[in-house]
């Protein structure tokens, strides 16, 4: 089974790329220059059929008042971590799920922390260097592009940060190949994407529940579990990737959903 090793990504960063800045689409057609402002490495893709959320920082809450709430607790629970798995936090800002998904599965798991933010990457580096978590890794990533290494990951984390992908059929179908397969050919034991949000407009930073379904439909997932937790934040929703993945020029893109 292929598994990343830590020193591939070797703290400190030293090397960072320069991200370009798109632009959020709201309709669902593209208009004749709707691809000038996205990265040519998502053109292949079609482009967002909503509006795109504004990055809103990394410190949405204190990690005081989100542990008070027992939030990460519940939701490793609900997504069925275990000791000795590999995961993905993506967009993890200042490491409030870094470092307890590094605590849960333990000294023989593995974590990758990505975030598209330079700086918000450095200051993880910092905290991880300083806590001593030698199970963790950090990894920039890109808008269209999380950048993962392939057939890794028991569980991909995105909390609070789906409706900031500009790219969201990229990103997604990006993403798949870093999933663990299914190897047992009974029951499921693959890996899942696991997304936290919020049911609320795009333009109040989040995204309805149909809307986030049908685009990850669009490019190959299932979704195999979803629940209102309110007093946590948001929703959860859990993914399968099924099937094979849909070439980009064949992914048909989500009518707007409220």
């Amino acid at each position: 089974m292929k598994m990343f090793q830590l020193h591939r990504f070797a703290l400190p960063i030293v090397a960072l790329v320069t991200l370009a800045a798109t632009a959020p689409l709201s309709g669902c057609k593209r208009l004749p220059d709707a691809d000038a402002n996205r990265p040519e490495t998502a053109r292949a893709y079609p482009p967002a059929s909503r509006p795109v959320s504004d990055l809103a920082g990394n410190q949405w809450s204190t990690e005081t008042a989100r542990d008070k709430r027992g939030e990460a607790e519940e939701i490793m629970k609900a997504a069925g971590l275990e000791p000795g798995m590999t995961v993905a936090d993506i967009g993890a800002g200042e490491g409030y799920y870094t470092v307890r998904l590094a605590d849960k599965v333990g000294a023989d798991g593995r974590v990758l922390a990505q975030d598209i933010d330079e700086d918000a990457i450095k200051r993880l580096a910092d905290r991880v260097a300083r806590d001593a978590l030698d199970n963790v890794s950090i990894k920039l990533g890109a808008p269209d592009d999380p950048r993962l290494p392939e057939d890794s990951f028991d569980r991909i984390f995105l909390v609070h940060m789906y409706h900031e992908v500009r790219e969201p059929y990229a990103f997604l179908s990006r993403l798949r190949p870093s999933i663990k397969a299914d190897r047992d050919g009974g029951d499921y034991n693959g890996g899942e994407v696991i997304v936290v949000d919020v049911d609320r407009p795009f333009v109040q930073h989040g995204i309805p529940p149909k809307q986030l379904f049908c685009e990850f439909e669009a490019v190959g997932y299932q979704l195999i579990g979803y629940m209102e937790r309110p007093e946590l934040g948001g929703y959860f929703a859990r993914f399968r990737p099924v099937g094979k993945a849909p070439l980009p020029g064949k992914i048909k893109p989500c009518e707007l959903k409220q």
